[in-house]
């Protein structure tokens, strides 16, 4: 077998050129004509009761503060909270939003027949298991055939794989399948010399090269799993929107084994549904678009999305790391609509396993997600694009402003006569005034913040009948709320932990300290207790502190569960990798009861090829 196996078609270039922030673009093959339906009702239900209730909450705390003037600390405390408080409302606001879309009784429109499309399923990859991504390829590919229709389909495995036996194993899974694949189904694999700008000039390489040949590419991730009954329903939405660029589909996460991973897929199921109908609803033509499990239309990505480098403080160019949001924007810049259809189910992805796998993952995002607060300013760029970047940038600064807000509290204490500032300092007339907060109002601040971090998990759970899911398909109703009530839990005990390390995160890309753009770890791992007590060092001696200063009576009590949270941040983060039967006892979900049959085939043949490969004696990655 040749080293350097390349299985393609006939090239079929496409030009690509790098956009200009500075400069307006309007794609001249969008489409001008037809009214196109407008999100601005559905954008002021979620906008403006989110701003109601902050204002109203700032008023409240203001009329608390203003006997004497607000100073400098006052000032500083009333923003953090009023800050974080209007994310917090936006979201419960979504989830109402999307609860009123998931009970309107709307009926299907009667459409034609679509266009027939040739699109190219794109699957990047980076040292990547080959047998679980070309497991999946399979499973996919066969699902599309059984199922029919008019479109034309073939997969594309994109390899940016550097580590030599990995890539001898990937291409030996390749020439093994292709072997085995029914007659029409379509495989081809291509190996780059070099991996240049990553992801981005994976994709941009084969669009450039062979993208004049389809009509849409299917952009999948290396862990992306879609039944063929998702992609026909993507692939005629775009057919029959001539103004659609992009459709996002809403992918639900599966294959969840470890504590934390099950928490995250019964969050991500239950929770999510109603959230991502809100969101669809007020993003309208423009929504955002997350990497993988999209439809893009070929021809406009290429005219449209291609980007430039960006130059950093020292002069260096820099390659855009979060690529996805970007392009998004871009698309929307140029005219076409970008959609995001929720309700086509079908549409997975897999989580990382441990609360370490999962903050080297945040990691990554962070940096690429504050990259994009330097393109807030670029011409052309639609209002809503602009919010969709700042939103994700904000995910991460809330972090730091929460951590923020959280010293600001414990040093109030429990009023002047208790509290840390008095006690190390009381007769300091060079220290500024402290706000005044009785207890009562400390107490009712903190309630309200908890009770909305909390609602839309309790409105996620509440709408999942009207999206069709029943509470007995988790194994029984009693099953269903035993499960929502350990999530809850793990879901508090792990916020504050998280919180430090997205905050970490923060501080590391700012400094420059966080470096490239590392492969995500699937698999995860067993971490020793070195590894535990480096990566949580600082949740711990925060916990340690913030329980002195309770039982001292020097901070609030109601910090108790943050502060028990962050001491037991190591201990917490040994559990979230549990994958015995404890973690499935302790968090069931539906696919315990009923797993879906495109899961069970992808394992079927994930399995069969990777015995296949070591039977042939070719070394075996570690997993």
């Amino acid at each position: 077998m040749s080293r350097d196996l390349h299985i393609m078609p006939p090239e079929a270039p496409l030009a690509m050129p790098a956009q200009n922030f500075a400069q307006g673009f309007r794609d001249a093959q969008a489409p001008t004509g037809g009214r196109r339906p407008s999100a601005g009702f559905w954008r002021a239900l979620a906008f403006s009761p989110a701003m109601a209730a902050t204002l109203g909450l700032l008023w409240v705390m203001s009329d608390w503060f203003s006997a004497e003037g607000i100073n400098l600390v006052e000032g500083i405390l009333l923003t953090l909270i009023s800050f974080n408080f209007f994310w917090i409302s936006f979201t419960v606001c979504t989830v109402l939003l999307g609860m009123v879309s998931l009970s309107r009784q709307e009926q299907p429109k009667r459409e034609g027949r679509p266009q027939p499309l040739r699109v190219a399923l794109l699957t990047p990859v980076y040292n990547e298991v080959p047998w679980n991504v070309l497991g999946n390829a399979r499973t996919m590919l066969e699902d599309l055939q059984q199922r029919g229709g008019q479109h034309h389909y073939a997969m594309f495995i994109l390899s940016d794989t550097r580590d030599p036996e990995i890539a001898a194993q990937e291409q030996a899974s390749v020439e093994a399948l292709r072997t085995t694949l029914a007659p029409g189904l379509e495989l081809y694999y291509r190996r780059r010399p070099a991996n240049t700008d990553r992801k981005v000039g994976n994709i941009a390489d084969w669009v450039s090269r062979w993208g004049a040949d389809w009509d849409a590419m299917l952009v999948l991730d290396a862990d992306s799993l879609m039944t063929g009954r998702a992609i026909s329903r993507l692939t005629d939405a775009l057919a029959r929107d001539p103004g659609a660029g992009l459709i996002q589909s809403y992918p639900q996460l599966i294959g969840a084994q470890s504590v934390f991973a099950r928490m995250q897929q019964f969050a991500n199921g239950v929770y999510g549904i109603a959230f991502a109908e809100g969101l669809a609803r007020w993003c309208g033509q423009e929504g955002n678009y997350w990497g993988h499990n999209a439809i893009i239309r070929t021809s406009a990505f290429a005219s449209s999305a291609g980007l430039p480098k960006l130059k950093s403080l020292n002069g260096q160019d820099k390659l855009i790391m979060s690529h996805d949001f970007v392009e998004a924007g871009l698309l929307r810049r140029a005219g076409w609509a970008v959609r995001f259809l929720p309700r086509i189910r079908g549409s997975y992805e897999e989580t990382p396993p441990t609360l370490i796998d999962h903050a080297m993952r945040d990691r990554r995002w962070c940096q690429g997600n504050l990259q994009h607060l330097k393109l807030l300013g670029s011409t052309g760029f639609r209002a809503v694009s602009r919010f969709h970047m700042f939103h994700g940038a904000v995910g991460y600064l809330m972090s730091p402003l929460w951590f923020a807000l959280l010293v600001m509290w414990a040093l109030i204490g429990q009023g002047k006569d208790a509290s840390v500032l008095h006690y190390f300092s009381p007769d300091n007339p060079l220290f500024p005034q402290w706000p005044e907060m009785s207890e009562t109002r400390h107490v009712l601040i903190i309630l309200v913040m908890y009770a909305m971090l909390l609602a839309p998990k309790v409105l996620g759970v509440a709408a999942l009948p009207l999206s069709g899911v029943r509470y007995s398909d988790f194994g029984g109703t009693r099953k269903f709320f035993t499960s929502f009530l350990s999530e809850v839990v793990l879901s508090v005990l792990y916020a504050p932990i998280l919180m430090v390390q997205q905050m970490i995160a923060v501080f590391r890309t700012t400094l420059g300290i966080q470096k490239g753009w590392s492969p995500q770890a699937r698999d995860g791992g067993s971490y020793g207790l070195r590894t535990l007590i480096l990566c949580h060092a600082l949740e711990t001696v925060s916990g340690v502190a913030l329980s002195v200063g309770i039982l001292a009576g020097l901070v609030s009590v109601w910090l108790a569960p943050i502060a028990i949270s962050l001491a037991l941040a190591i201990p917490l983060s040994a559990l979230s990798g549990v994958s015995a039967g404890a973690a499935r006892r302790m968090v069931g979900m539906r696919e315990d009861v009923s797993e879906p049959a495109i899961t069970r085939s992808a394992r079927l043949y994930r399995d069969e090829l990777k015995r296949l490969i070591e039977g042939k004696g070719i070394v075996t990655p570690a997993e």
